[in-house]
């Protein structure tokens, strides 16, 4: 792998003459292709290095908060590493929730954050901040580079750590006077580094213990996170063949959607606080589970003393220090997701031992009975001039883009859960979502990323009318780069997910959950040279897809939907997975309602 570490040498240094030109050179040795960043003072020696050269191009974002999220869809989507580029101080400042938000995530990048001159840092100069204090529990690592010397060998080393292990954003940290100064060049050395060795491949023993346990289980499941997806397409390949060689259900996490296709008859769902009535039970019920790539997050686990009460945990991951964090684990496997699946399958074929055919039979009539409740079941009427139900615009909009590469963002919000719930991910890298931040404002800067690193594919934001106000001016980006992103707003006129747990939680007060004062997305979007779209009733719905799809330009297309609904199935906090509420769809319109499913096995 090109660009891998730092230690040894393969050659002389050739000597550059600025730190900004040898960190360019860095960047391209490295197989960047494309910046998101926003100039500053501290920054404009890369500025001008940048303007010298065709090989990098840069993204002129219109917030930093934004240019991370960009890189962030932009790692996400191609599985590289996202480049980021900011200013001192407040440039800092304002992309830490980024950085954050792709912490959380697990998605690699660097970030290159301007810093005052060596000798002004501690001196309270203009536009200074504490950068590496501030973000030392922001990234996975960070550097404040203070010897032009150790330029380089820095960048290639940040984005060894970015990219390997559990991936995760690294800054770097660069005084004016190192980027102004000449510095020295190395190409990357194939050399191992001398202290940060992450574990890929599993203990062959571990793997043993997990197929025999499976091998032997009555109720199984396998849950897949978004650890699959990072470890590339080859690892959903993998994951697929061995849940086929099993037989066993599966479910996803948020971020693992599209690790496993969703059309398949073993995909039982998405799990966790908005997921599947099946996909939860299954979980609730199982006497074995195999973890993969997933931290037993707490929107997935629900209350932990009731989470899958009586059953064998197999845990697999990269981070050894989420192994045992939070749930513990019969069957600890250190490594990465690919390494994994591939030790998992010829274990499993060279075991001879069969699985137990008659109770996994039983386990799926069970399951069977658990999918005929219709958990994601909702009414729309299609009387002329009815109110769209957000489930059955996404529902549209999925229809309306099979076929097509189509990458979908969102928000953070109802219409998020909406998304993951009914739009039908057949392959990994195409949703990218915040999960463990929930940052409002991530959708639109993300999608520009997916734009720019997939021109000719469909890029949608699903969003609503709250969160893309946080991030609103990035459509000014879309425009100066000709980014044909679609914005597909379901506009409740609430911050819906707020509302929701007010209703449910706290009595019906609505405290500050309405949205006053909103913009007419129509206008706003011709404001920005973008294409503006409204449905308003059930009869505009597939019109205003159908042209939103079909122009070549940033569109708004604003989708009035009913503002009462809510998502189900919901766990509420503190509940158990078999403790579910339940939609008025599936309680003969009664309203919502606690289920306590038992294991009444068919």
């Amino acid at each position: 792998m090109a660009g891998t570490i730092m230690d040894g040498t393969i050659a002389s240094p050739e000597l550059m003459n600025s730190g900004a030109e040898a960190l360019l050179r860095a960047l391209k040795a490295q197989g960047v292709d494309v910046i998101f960043g926003y100039p500053g003072g501290a920054v404009l020696p890369i500025y001008d290095a940048i303007f010298q050269q065709n090989e990098i191009k840069h993204i002129l974002v219109r917030h930093e908060q934004a240019a991370v999220h960009a890189a962030e869809g932009y790692a996400r989507s191609t599985g590289k590493v996202g480049c980021v580029l900011v200013t001192s101080g407040p440039g800092a400042t304002n992309a830490v929730t980024g950085l954050v938000d792709a912490l959380m995530d697990s998605v690699p990048l660097v970030c290159l954050c301007g810093q005052v001159p060596t000798h002004l840092i501690g001196n309270d100069a203009f536009q200074e901040a504490d950068t590496t204090g501030i973000t030392r529990p922001a990234t996975k690592h960070n550097y404040l580079v203070k010897k032009s010397e150790d330029l380089v060998r820095v960048v290639h080393e940040a984005f060894l750590v970015a990219r390997s292990g559990r991936p995760g954003p690294v800054l770097i940290d660069l005084p004016k006077d190192i980027l102004i100064a000449p510095a020295s060049y190395r190409e990357p050395s194939q050399t191992q580094h001398r202290s940060y060795r992450p574990r890929t491949e599993p203990d062959a023993r571990r793997i043993d213990e997990a197929v025999a346990l499976l091998k032997r289980a009555e109720r199984p499941v396998i849950y897949a996170g978004g650890g699959v997806v990072n470890a590339g397409p080859e690892a959903s390949r993998l994951l697929t063949e061995f849940t086929r060689l099993t037989g066993f259900p599966i479910t996803n996490t948020l971020m693992g959607l599209g690790a496993y296709p969703a059309s398949d008859p073993l995909f039982i769902g998405m799990l966790g606080m908005h997921g599947t009535y099946e996909a939860n039970l299954v979980m609730h019920g199982c006497d074995v589970m195999l973890n993969i790539g997933a931290r037993f997050d707490d929107r997935v686990t629900g209350r932990l003393n009731a989470f899958s009460p009586n059953s064998k945990k197999i845990h697999a991951d990269i981070d050894p220090s989420n192994i045992n964090k939070t749930v513990p684990v019969d069957v600890p496997i250190v490594g990465d997701a690919l390494a994994t699946l591939k030790a998992l399958i010829a274990a499993w074929k060279k075991d001879a031992t069969p699985v137990n055919k008659n109770a996994l039979a039983q386990w799926w009539g069970q399951i069977d009975v658990w999918r005929s409740k219709n958990s994601l079941g909702f009414h729309q009427p299609r009387d002329r001039g009815s109110i769209i139900k957000p489930q059955y615009a996404i529902q549209q909009l999925y229809k309306a883009t099979r076929g097509r590469e189509t990458y979908i963002t969102t928000e953070v919000g109802q219409h998020q859960m909406w998304a993951a719930q009914h739009f039908k991910f057949e392959k990994p890298n195409h949703w990218m979502t915040s999960g463990g931040l929930g940052t409002m404002g991530y959708g639109l800067p993300a999608a520009m990323g997916v734009q720019v690193a997939h021109p000719d594919a469909l890029v949608v934001d699903i969003a609503g009318e709250a969160s893309i106000l946080m991030n609103i001016q990035e459509m000014g980006t879309l425009a100066q780069f000709r980014l044909p992103v679609k914005v597909f707003i379901l506009n409740n006129q609430y911050m819906g997910m707020v509302r929701q747990w007010q209703e449910l939680l706290h009595g019906g007060r609505y405290s500050s959950s309405y949205s006053e004062a909103l913009p007419d997305f129509v206008k706003l979007a011709e404001s920005f040279h973008a294409v503006g779209l409204r449905a308003e009733t059930v009869d505009d719905l597939d019109r205003v897809i159908a042209e939103m799809i079909a122009v070549d330009k940033p569109v708004i297309a604003d989708i009035c939907v009913d503002q009462a609904e809510n998502v189900f199935p919901m766990i509420p906090s503190g509940a158990a997975h078999n403790q579910m509420l339940l939609g008025p769809g599936n309680q003969d319109g009664s309203g919502p309602a606690v289920t306590n499913e038992g294991m009444a096995l068919v």
